[in-house]
């Protein structure tokens, strides 16, 4: 019956364009996050964090039913992949808890553009980095701006999934299909777990609480990380990397549409200097190999 229902999602999304794929899988992570943030007032940012991960994780091990025996390689690999996937997540929602949407998404996609122009020597490079961090000058510099702790864990959520990206290349690998994801989210939800315990206390248990982890987990993760693992395997991945520049732009509307965040006209400069700057990194990195 899995195997079946697995099937006919694979047949279902191979008949949408990947380009499609891809922004879906982009909505449905920031609808998510703003959904995530109105259940702060009762469990916490780690508790949402920890009833997300969970949930994905049951859902994930339920479709692929993942085997437990790996070599120690890939469960290296799947245990970095988790932690690290668990360390975004509590960075980013206390980021999330602090500051607007849009201003934590943007602030935190300076990890990937570290990631695309790592090494290069290029000047063009060099410009797409100082153009970024005029962005981010602009986002919390600004009259009545953001408080520096949410900035910080921004920042901090950033090194994460800099990391992130690294370490998917290697599970993706080494594991197939689904599997891999599954347990490493199993691992990210037990690393995640003690935190959200701590910080939403019994209030995780409640029926209503569970129902809304569940939606957000299906948003913010099961759906996008399918979504992008289709899109990913008919198209080039420095498309896919372009189309992800959209992030803090969706997240600002996000924010605005879902959560009555506005942000100053120059933050939205701040904004769009960031996906700019992603955007060129991302089309001037060299040939993947």
């Amino acid at each position: 019956m899995a195997s079946t229902d697995r099937l006919s999602a694979a047949r279902l999304a191979g008949g949408i364009p990947p380009t499609a794929l891809v922004l879906l899988g982009i909505v449905s992570v920031q609808v998510g996050a703003a959904f995530a943030k109105q259940l702060f007032a009762v469990a916490g940012s780690a508790g949402t964090v920890a009833l997300r991960l969970v949930m994905a994780a049951l859902i994930l091990v339920a479709i692929w039913r993942p085997s437990l025996r790996l070599d120690r390689r890939t469960l290296i690999t799947v245990v970095t992949y988790g932690a690290v996937l668990a360390a975004m997540n509590l960075f980013f929602y206390a980021s999330l808890a602090r500051i607007p949407l849009g201003a934590a998404v943007t602030i935190e996609f300076l990890g990937p553009l570290a990631v695309a122009v790592a090494g290069s020597r290029r000047w063009l490079d060099g410009v797409w980095v100082l153009l970024a961090g005029i962005g981010v000058v602009l986002l919390t510099r600004v009259q009545g701006g953001l408080l520096w702790t949410g900035v910080l864990f921004a920042l901090a959520a950033g090194a994460c999934w800099a990391a992130y990206i690294l370490v998917t290349a290697r599970l993706g690998s080494q594991t197939t299909d689904g599997k891999g994801l599954a347990l490493a989210m199993v691992v990210g939800s037990v690393v995640a777990l003690p935190f959200g315990v701590t910080s939403a206390g019994t209030a995780i248990l409640d029926p209503v609480v569970l129902a809304a982890g569940f939606a957000v987990a299906l948003m913010s993760s099961v759906v996008p990380y399918s979504l992008e693992l289709q899109a990913l395997r008919r198209m080039p991945p420095r498309v896919f990397g372009v189309l992800m520049s959209m992030e803090p732009a969706v997240a600002a509307v996000a924010g605005l549409l879902l959560l009555g965040e506005q942000l100053k006209p120059v933050q939205w400069v701040a904004v769009c200097c960031v996906v700019i700057a992603s955007v060129g990194a991302t089309r001037s990195a060299r040939p993947d190999v």
